[in-house]
């Protein structure tokens, strides 16, 4: 190959590619026995000592052996991420616009329980002014 520094070329960047994917891999893999709680500390001791000892080859016997829980894990974090937000969005506006919301819902009630007569005048006054307050 010395005769064709071209082909050097495309193997140290095959190489280079290679062992970014392989840490990129290592890294997943890592965080993949970490967030799986159904796995105990001495599997996941085990297989982290398979990772150093036999980086290349225990990186592709984790991926065939655990590959498809891997996805799913990371569907499931994915969706718990996601209802976390859009829980924490609900909470966010009921906090600035929705209280106000919450008021006319509740003086809506009160409006009504005094129209059914099941206040009277001044409880329903008594309790429009907490609200408002």
């Amino acid at each position: 190959m010395d005769d064709y520094p071209l082909l050097n070329l495309f193997w140290t960047m095959l190489l280079i590619f290679c062992w970014v994917l392989w840490f990129f891999l290592l890294f997943r893999i890592i965080g993949d026995l970490f967030r799986d709680h159904t796995v105990g500390g001495w599997a996941k001791a085990g297989w982290i000592i398979v990772l150093i000892f036999l980086p290349f080859i225990g990186v592709l016997i984790y991926v065939i052996a655990r590959g498809r829980g891997m996805a799913e894990r990371d569907q499931k974090q994915a969706k718990e991420m996601d209802a976390a937000f859009k829980q924490y969005v609900r909470e966010a506006a009921a906090g600035e616009g929705g209280a106000a919301g919450g008021n006319v819902d509740q003086l809506s009630k009160l409006a009504e329980l005094k129209s059914q007569g099941h206040i009277t005048e001044d409880e329903y006054t008594k309790a429009k002014a907490k609200l408002l307050a």
